[in-house]
C-alpha cells in the first residue's frame, strides 16, 4: 500500500508521542507498526524529505552501492545503514548477498528482460595508446616469437630429412630383396 507523505509525517508524529495511529484495514498491526517504527528511523536519520514519494527511482552506482555494502560488511547495522541512505533494508541485505557471492561484478547493475534476436555488433573503439613497457614488452614478444618459429622450421627440416634418408634406406632395401629373390628363382 502506498502512503501519502502526509499521512507518514502523522503517524511519526504520533508514535513519537507514544501513541499509534489507526492501522489500515487489511493489513496486520504488528507489520503497521513496524513500518511506522522504519519511518520515524529514516525520518531521524535523512529528515522528513526522506518520506516524499520521489518521480522516479533513484539509480544507484556500484561505487555508491560498495560504499554501503562495505559499512554492512564492516560491522555497521545493516537497518541503520538502510535508513541512513533512505533504502529499504532487503534492498541492501540483497546487495551484499550478490557482493558475497559474486564480488564486486555482483553490484554492477545487469541487463533486463528479453536478449535480442539478433547479435549486437559491437562499435569498433580506438585501442588505448600503449605505455612505454607495454611497447618494450610487445618488442620482446615479438622477437621472441620470431625465435620460436625459427626454431620449429629448423625441426620442421630435420624431420623432412630424416624421413627422405628413411624412405630412401627401405627403397635400397626393397631394391636389394628383390634382387636377392630374382637371383633364387634362376637357380
Amino acid at each position: 500500500m502506498r502512503y501519502s507523505y502526509e499521512f507518514k509525517m502523522y503517524c511519526v508524529e504520533l508514535y513519537r508521542q507514544g501513541k499509534w495511529a489507526e492501522t489500515p484495514s487489511g493489513i496486520k498491526t504488528k507489520i503497521f507498526h513496524d513500518k511506522i517504527r522504519e519511518w520515524d528511523r529514516m525520518e531521524q536519520a535523512r529528515g522528513p524529505e526522506v518520506l516524499m514519494h520521489a518521480d522516479t527511482n533513484k539509480i544507484w552506482s556500484p561505487e555508491e552501492k560498495l560504499e554501503l555494502v562495505s559499512q554492512v560488511i564492516a560491522g555497521a547495522s545493516g537497518k541503520e545503514v538502510a535508513y541512513a541512505a533512505g533504502i529499504a533494508n532487503g534492498l541492501l541485505y540483497r546487495w551484499v548477498h550478490r557482493y558475497k557471492e559474486n564480488g564486486y561484478n555482483g553490484l554492477v547493475n545487469k541487463k533486463k528482460g528479453r536478449p535480442p534476436k539478433e547479435p549486437v555488433t559491437m562499435n569498433k573503439q580506438e585501442p588505448k595508446p600503449l605505455t612505454e613497457s607495454e611497447r618494450e614488452e610487445l618488442i620482446r614478444l615479438r622477437a621472441e616469437n620470431e625465435q620460436i618459429k625459427a626454431e620449429i622450421e629448423v625441426i620442421k627440416k630435420r624431420i623432412a630429412l630424416r624421413q627422405e634418408r628413411h624412405a630412401a634406406q627401405l627403397k635400397a632395401k626393397k631394391q636389394r630383396s628383390s634382387k636377392n629373390s630374382v637371383k633364387k628363382d634362376t637357380d
